[in-house]
């Protein structure tokens, strides 16, 4: 978690960051209000200084900053901050003090879609140097001019983006197998060589004997792995999955979703974005019957039978191998109607051999996120839920999650900031705008980024914070 100081508010802590900056203005201040000869030249540099870093208007740059990262209220105590919330002050507070470096690890968790765009064009803009880690595509495509990827013990560099790290791996990939297919002929030709000289273990030919022996053992080291996700599904769905009319919900005083209509169709993977505390868990609790609507109505079909996969991994045993975490000890497991063997079904989330009796307390966060899905989609649900599945897991499995959907039997309403994964998977989106307003979109993320732009123009690409209309009961 980021280091904030607790004895300080929200604004007291994004404001540490900007101490240096404020008290040349301040001190140019009390310079021009006391003008001498004396102080002329101090003042003169001051002003170079201000002039060249644009600090006349710090307050409302502090300002901006905070509303398109959407940080909590000003005099919010940082005590009483979610994860989520701490991040994004600590990540203000960085940004506004304008490190010659700057080091981010997953900048954009926990931030919503217009919060990464403005932060993508903060960064394009940096007069330092940046190095970060992300697993966010759009956001390596968009910002970065260098990537370094780390392989099978190795770190590679490609210049350029992830458009282009794309084109080079894949030619870099191509380049391998033709080795390889070059390693497997000459261990083709030594095999026969062995297996034809009786002499070959002679002491003149030991060092052959040897070789053969190390390019053997070497077969299979250095293979690329691919991570594969299945999701196993139930009954079939009907015609009827999920309809919603003239659906309203408040929290407190606040209207989170007024009005919101819509109909799922089988096959349809609806991507839910919108700042955090926006409603969108909330939706996913009427969906499951936890919440009730304040009005309208939300059905489910007949046929449909839900899984839902939260964000908490908090639940996990770390006493536990992954397979024991994930089979309960069972040898088969019941998927809806069908069976699988644990081992096997644990394998497809790219779980294989001896990764399956590593502890989970001594996973990273990727491999506990795995984990907990692969517990969850245990139901074999045809409806499920997904609440930001995509956080910490690597470029790999993220791809493979998206072909695991792409090939589901079945319908799934995902919770994601993940631009990427949303315009690779999304059929709909289900967009929480503002002043109560949910918008039902047929098409991708991008689809819907177009229209977006089209329907509020200018004021698109201005993150603000959100509001709501007001309810009374």
């Amino acid at each position: 978690e980021p280091q904030l100081d607790e004895t300080k508010d929200v604004l007291g802590n994004v404001m540490e960051g900007v101490a240096k900056k404020q008290a040349m203005v301040t001190r140019y201040n009390e310079l021009a209000m006391n003008y001498s000869d004396e102080t002329a030249e101090e003042m003169a540099e001051l002003q170079d200084v201000i002039d060249s870093q644009n600090l006349w208007d710090l307050d409302s740059q502090v300002e901006m900053a905070m509303d398109a990262l959407r940080c909590p209220e000003a005099s919010a105590e940082v005590s009483t901050l979610s994860g989520g919330e701490r991040r994004r002050v600590a990540l203000c507070q960085l940004l506004l003090a304008a490190p010659d470096m700057l080091l981010l690890d997953e900048p954009t968790n926990h931030l919503d879609a217009e919060s990464v765009a403005w932060l993508e064009h903060y960064l394009r803009d940096y007069a330092g140097t940046i190095v970060l880690v992300t697993h966010d595509r759009y956001f390596l495509d968009n910002v970065t001019s260098w990537i370094l990827e780390l392989d099978r013990g190795q770190g590679i560099p490609y210049e350029g983006n992830y458009s282009s790290w794309l084109e080079q791996k894949q030619a870099r990939l191509a380049q391998e197998g033709r080795q390889e297919v070059a390693k497997q002929r000459s261990l083709a030709q030594e095999l026969e060589w062995v297996k034809a000289s009786p002499k070959a273990r002679q002491a003149k030919n030991k060092a052959r004997v040897r070789a053969f022996d190390e390019l053997a053992n070497s077969e299979g080291k250095d293979a690329v792995t691919s991570a594969q996700i299945v999701i196993p599904t139930a009954q079939r769905l009907g015609g009827k999955v999920l309809e919603v009319e003239g659906l309203n919900k408040a929290f407190e005083d606040k209207l989170l979703i007024e009005g919101l209509s819509f109909s799922l169709p089988p096959g349809g993977i609806v991507g839910i974005i919108g700042p955090n505390g926006a409603g969108k868990s909330t939706l996913f609790k009427m969906i499951t019957g936890d919440e009730k609507p304040d009005e309208g109505t939300l059905v489910l079909g007949d046929t449909v039978q839900l899984g839902y996969v939260d964000q908490s991994r908090d639940s996990l045993a770390g006493d536990k191998t992954v397979w024991e975490e994930i089979s309960d000890g069972l040898d088969v497991l019941e998927l809806g109607k069908a069976t699988m063997a644990s081992r096997a079904y644990v394998g497809a989330f790219n779980f294989r051999g001896g990764d399956q009796q590593k502890k989970v307390g001594q996973l990273s966060g990727g491999e506990r996120n795995r984990v907990h899905l692969a517990k969850m989609l245990r139901t074999g649900g045809n409806l499920i839920l997904l609440d930001e599945p995509t956080n910490d897991l690597d470029v790999d499995t993220l791809r493979a999650l998206e072909d695991a959907l792409l090939n589901f039997a079945g319908c799934a309403v995902v919770i994601s900031h993940d631009r990427w994964f949303l315009d690779r998977i999304a059929t709909h989106i289900l967009a929480f705008e503002g002043d109560s307003h949910v918008e039902w979109f047929e098409g991708n993320y991008a689809d819907y980024e177009a229209d977006r732009k089209r329907r509020l123009g200018p004021a698109a690409e201005v993150p603000t914070r959100l509001k709501y209309k007001r309810f009374s009961r």
